[in-house]
């Protein structure tokens, strides 16, 4: 069998046999909700004058960051964002307001630093004895390790207090663990798993509403807030959800590209992960329908194109042939035809709302995808297992991360106009670190089941290889 031939027929083409989607278009456009903004309005105001009273009243500190904190974890402090940063900027401008005792000072810390306030780690340091090490008076301080271990994830590169306040908190959560009552053991299992700044906050939202509806001493009104605007959120999610499917019903990939993955609902999952209020319909619209044609034409240079194939499809992208498409293979042409639809609607949306035309970048960012995933399938064409830093110097574009942000800062950015290039140079580091870390996860997630069908060497197999571990 010859894998570069241009004529394979079905027999010799791969299979990744990736498991049909669950969800059928059909059932998600059959979503309905009591919940509407229009109904509800009166009431979500009426409520969220309630809670900025409750905010405004709460002078003690300890109380204040709290009420700041389930705010947040709850998925409602996006309707309070400058009254919590008037409520910072004098936590901030003033140390001595903060109490002495662990729970809060980490609390106070952790908050700070996820709103990018520029306080230091040694806030902490009066938590340690004289040996250096943290005070041996804290290991059964549940709530106050706890609030340590949060706060640990929110280190930057030679924070060492922060990496000794995470092993010893985490070690001395795992020791009381077993002596804790049903309902706590489960919160400090939870975030010793799966810590709080790791978590997607709508997954949160629900957990939380849940957790704070336990407690009769807090407030009434935010956990009714809290409810309520979640599922008016989730109406919101209904309605993009529906725009989505009837797109891809449209699309036909199913029937057309059969052997590629179906994942719609996955991929909107993550991108209200990117940015779950409702006010940002048009980041996750964007970036699901991105997402979903990235992970067909991944598929067809993984899995289902002869390599002659994919050179030629890799040229008509770069060039935006649409009369050299032609000459493709049907299914190739229908993912084209895809790329250039979503293409055009971006341009002719971005034009309307930015009078910026961005024509040039996106055709740009397919271009640099496609030819890392030409990279890989030569790689794999012909045998060959690159060196670790030759595969991630091409695998962080390969996750398509690059184009999917990009593509974002035309959707949701005002005032960029003439001068993206030089946000693209200045925010280059920006821009690989997140693709670079989403590149890692994914293959932590992935390798094993790409190696078994003979793919290239993802990130570790390849750094294994080349160290001979």
């Amino acid at each position: 069998m010859e894998p570069t031939s241009q004529s394979l027929n079905e027999e010799q083409r791969r299979t990744a046999n990736y498991h049909p989607s669950i969800w059928d278009p059909t059932a998600i456009l059959s979503f309905t909700t009591p919940y509407t903004y229009e109904l509800y309005a009166t009431q979500l105001e009426d409520l969220k004058q309630k809670v900025m009273k409750l905010l405004a009243s709460t002078k003690d500190t300890t109380a204040l960051l709290k009420l700041i904190d389930s705010m947040k974890r709850l998925g409602v402090a996006y309707h309070f964002q400058e009254q919590i940063q008037q409520a910072f900027n004098q936590l901030n401008s003033d140390l001595n307001l903060v109490s002495n005792d662990l729970s809060t000072v980490a609390l106070h810390f952790r908050l700070l630093r996820e709103d990018c306030y520029p306080i230091t780690a040694d806030v902490l340091e009066k938590f340690k004895g004289e040996d250096g090490r943290f005070m041996g008076s804290l290991c059964e301080d549940v709530e106050g390790l706890l609030r340590l271990n949060e706060a640990s994830f929110m280190a930057i590169q030679g924070e060492k207090i922060l990496e000794e306040a995470k092993a010893f908190s985490s070690e001395n959560l795992k020791n009381v663990i077993a002596k804790l009552e049903k309902v706590e053991a489960k919160q400090v299992q939870r975030s010793l798993e799966v810590p709080l700044y790791w978590r997607m906050e709508r997954i949160e939202a629900r957990n939380f509403i849940d957790s704070y509806a336990m407690d009769d001493s807090n407030s009434s009104v935010l956990l009714e807030l809290a409810k309520l605007d979640y599922n008016l959120i989730q109406s919101v999610y209904q309605q993009e959800l529906k725009q989505l499917a009837e797109w891809w019903r449209e699309l036909d990939f199913k029937e057309k590209l059969s052997f590629s993955r179906d994942r719609l609902m996955e991929i909107y999952f993550w991108a209200t992960g990117l940015s779950f209020e409702p006010q940002y319909a048009k980041c996750r619209i964007c970036s699901t329908k991105y997402a979903c044609l990235a992970t067909v034409v991944d598929d067809i240079y993984d899995i289902y194109g002869s390599l002659e194939e994919l050179e030629c499809f890799t040229k008509a992208v770069i060039r935006w042939d649409v009369k050299a498409v032609q000459e493709l293979p049907g299914y190739m042409r229908v993912m084209f035809s895809g790329i250039l639809d979503f293409t055009n609607e971006l341009v002719q949306q971005t034009l309307k709302d930015h009078g910026l035309d961005v024509l040039p970048y996106i055709k740009e960012q397919w271009a640099i995808l496609c030819r890392a995933y030409i990279t890989e399938a030569r790689w794999f064409y012909g045998g060959q297992t690159p060196t670790f830093d030759e595969y991630i110097k091409n695998a962080w574009i390969s996750t398509g991360s690059l184009g999917g942000l990009v593509l974002l800062c035309f959707v949701e950015t005002d005032s960029i106009g003439n001068q993206f290039p030089n946000c693209l140079k200045d925010y280059s580091q920006l821009f690989y670190w997140s693709s670079l870390i989403t590149r890692l996860s994914d293959d932590l997630g992935s390798s094993k089941a790409e190696m078994e069908r003979g793919e290239i060497p993802k990130a570790v197999h390849s750094y294994m290889i080349e160290k001979r571990v």
